[in-house]
Formats: C-alpha cells, sequence, structure tokens
C-alpha cells in the first residue's frame, strides 16, 4: 500500500473528489480542513480531519505527523490572506518573511515556499492526478461537439498568449474571439472572468475559453481546473467553447462536464502543450 496520504484541503469541489477516490482505493488518509475556506462537505461521513485556521502552520505540520502521513497533496485554491492581521503561530512566524517575499513576486513563487516547507518537513507531495489518474484532462474531445477551423485559430493564438501571460505569473486562462482577447484572467479567477465576457456576447456562439499552466509552474499543485460551474459560465457568455491542455488541467468530474457541454450546445476538448507555443 503507498504511503498514508495527507490532504491538505482547500475550495471547490476537488477536496472531496480526492477523499472519494481515497476512499474507493481503501488508502489510508488525513485531511487538514481550513476554518473559512474547506466546504465542510469535504469531511462529512466519518472522514479523519482537523479544522486549522491557515496561518496556522505549525499545528498543520504537527497534525499531519500524529497522523503519520507520508505523501501530501494540495487541492483547491485558498484565498490569499490580509497579511497586517495575520495571527501565525510559531513556525508560520518563522515562515511569514518569506511568504511575504514570494507573494510579491506572484503565486508561483508563493507556493514554491509552500512546498519546499513542507517537504523540509519530511512529506513526499504529490500531484492530485496521481491519487485519481481521471482528474487529469484527455486529449481530444470531451463530447459531442468538435472545434472547427476557426475555432482551432482562437485555441491556437490563446494556447500562445496563456504561455506568455505565465512567463509573468499573471493567470493560466484567456478568452479568445476571432483572434481578437475578449479577457484575461487574473485575480478574479475564472468564473469572474467568464462572467465579464458576457458583455460582448454575440447572436450565435463564439469565442474559446483557453486554460493551460504557466510555463514554469509547479504541477504538483494549482494546476488549471475546469468543472461543470466552467461549462456553464462559458455557455453563458456565449462561447463556442473550451480548450484545456491535455495532461496539464485537471476536471472535476470528465462525464458530468462531457454531459453539461452536450446539454449547453458546446465543445470542451484537451489540446497538446505545443499548439500555439
Amino acid at each position: 500500500m503507498p504511503p498514508k496520504l495527507g490532504i491538505i484541503a482547500g475550495r471547490g469541489e476537488l477536496p472531496r473528489t480526492i477523499v472519494q477516490a481515497c476512499q474507493a482505493a481503501g488508502r489510508d488518509f488525513f485531511v487538514i480542513a481550513f476554518n473559512g475556506e474547506t466546504d465542510p462537505n469535504t469531511v462529512i461521513g466519518g472522514v479523519a480531519h482537523a479544522w486549522v485556521d491557515l496561518p496556522a502552520v505549525g499545528r498543520t505540520i504537527k497534525l499531519l505527523k500524529e497522523a503519520e502521513v507520508g505523501d501530501l497533496v494540495l487541492i483547491g485554491p485558498v484565498g490569499r490572506p490580509d497579511f497586517a492581521n495575520l495571527k501565525p503561530d510559531w513556525h508560520g512566524a518563522k515562515l511569514l518573511p518569506k511568504i511575504i517575499k514570494a507573494a510579491r513576486q506572484g503565486d508561483d513563487a508563493l507556493m514554491k515556499v509552500v512546498v519546499d516547507d513542507l517537504e523540509s518537513q519530511g512529506f513526499t507531495i504529490i500531484g492530485a492526478e496521481e491519487v485519481f489518474e481521471n482528474l487529469g484532462a484527455p486529449g481530444g474531445s470531451f463530447g459531442v461537439h468538435e472545434a472547427d477551423a476557426a475555432d482551432w485559430a482562437d485555441i491556437r493564438r490563446g494556447m500562445a498568449i496563456v504561455a506568455e501571460l505565465g512567463r509573468l505569473d499573471i493567470g493560466q486562462a484567456v478568452v479568445v474571439r476571432d483572434g481578437y482577447v475578449l479577457a484575461v484572467e487574473a485575480a478574479e479567477g475564472t468564473d469572474a472572468m467568464l462572467r465579464r465576457c458576457a458583455q460582448f456576447r454575440m447572436a450565435e456562439r463564439a469565442g474559446v475559453l483557453v486554460k493551460r499552466p504557466k510555463p514554469d509552474q509547479e504541477r504538483r499543485v494549482d494546476l488549471p481546473t475546469i468543472g461543470v460551474a466552467t461549462v456553464e459560465g462559458a455557455a453563458a457568455a456565449g462561447l463556442k467553447g473550451i480548450a484545456v491542455e491535455a495532461g496539464g488541467a485537471l476536471v472535476t468530474d470528465l462525464d458530468a462536464v462531457a454531459a453539461a457541454a452536450d446539454a449547453a450546445g458546446i465543445f470542451v476538448c484537451g489540446v497538446g502543450a505545443g499548439d500555439g507555443s
């Protein structure tokens, strides 16, 4: 059996998906849930867990070691804290100067500090798709609808743009229509970006949401993610489809995403990392 898994659970559905994958596989696990961040449904049904405050780094490490965790998966986003009002424990206070400095450089630098600190404590950080392989985005169309030649032109442009944005640690998504950039993802996230795109809606569906990792991203954490809500947001914005990097993005429930895309009349597909680079 693999080592006991620690699940550092952020917001959204994915932490619960990892819990269920562990339960189905019979893998022993322990969940760290964050007050004000983690969905309580993540730990329902007798799941071994502990609730902690986000800056309680020392307590988190202590709980993981007491639970005899070997592997760690960090899954689900967490909000950036208000550093001026943080009340960290002793370990968190020692780490705080590095975190503040890294936060000024971007999310990638911030995550590297967190990952390095956890690894220094003896934990092995693994990607969520190593726990549940069906989370990784496959190549090709997920549903019955497929991109046409015009869509592929937008996909290639979107892939190239996100790659450049990623080098500046800005975001992981962009919306392109007929070669024109309608929106770029920043701190607000994909769902809010799609809501902004609604103002550009045309009579007929057009445009593509493209998501891919940043070029130098730590791929064990913070991969771009899509789910049914993403499909619904893209459809509401009048887009024709969604493209993600195959093997470089997570899909919360592939069958549900495909069904939602078919129902909305849009395509969702996984494309190669080289498209547009």
